[in-house]
């Protein structure tokens, strides 16, 4: 079946390197990432030691269960050694690394990208998402997705995927409390960390995205 002229010609209107962008909700505010600016804050946010945010608090945690295990990444045994991990993501052809910060206290709190960025097929992934454990369960994974989901299908795309390591249940879970339908499991999809890695596949499809995006704001708001 061939598609309206309308969203073919979309195809030629996005670059493989995503414009950059900045996404404000009630809770976060997403900009692109700058090491230089971020990677100290975001490294304080993830390495295990006590953490304070405004009015919360947080004993010191197990960083590798709590933020890293199933990234591709971590843990971070020094800033450096984050900053180059960041500064890989930042300087992807296909993606654009974005920096999550609490609206509140105006600090970074988690990373985002948009990537495996195809405007031929009009599809894109939100991925390499890790937030400190001191806004886990909070709002903040939620509408900073929102606000991508919502950035992603006005610029025209029909797809957006999400993608975890099938052993990922939090990952999982919060794909579908979103609204992400599951689509199956790659077997053998990748090697991290040295280990095989079994992908679970989610997306969301411009037609579903109006229940999506209602279902999302009542989350929400």
């Amino acid at each position: 079946m061939y598609l309206p002229k309308a969203i073919l010609t979309k195809r030629r209107l996005l670059s493989e390197k995503p414009s950059p962008i900045i996404l404000k909700g009630q809770f976060v505010r997403i900009e692109p990432l700058v090491v230089e600016r971020d990677a100290k804050r975001l490294f304080e946010m993830s390495n295990g030691n006590a953490l304070q945010l405004g009015e919360r608090s947080m004993d010191p945690y197990d960083a590798d269960i709590l933020v890293w295990h199933y990234m591709f990444d971590g843990p971070f045994k020094n800033v450096e050694d984050l900053a180059a991990s960041l500064q890989s993501q930042v300087d992807a052809p296909n993606g654009y690394c974005m920096c999550v910060f609490d609206i509140h206290s105006g600090l970074q709190v988690g990373v985002t990208n948009f990537m495996n960025n195809t405007p031929s097929h009009l599809k894109i992934e939100l991925g390499g998402i890790w937030y400190s454990p001191i806004v886990q369960k909070s709002s903040a994974n939620t509408e900073a997705t929102y606000l991508m989901l919502k950035h992603c299908f006005e610029l025209g795309y029909r797809r957006v995927e999400w993608k975890c390591h099938s052993l990922n249940e939090r990952s999982r879970r919060a794909a579908l409390r979103m609204g992400f339908k599951f689509e199956g499991i790659q077997e053998s999809h990748m090697i991290v960390k040295d280990c095989n890695r079994d992908t679970a596949w989610f997306r969301v499809l411009d037609h579903e995205w109006p229940v999506v995006k209602k279902h999302l704001e009542q989350l929400l708001y």
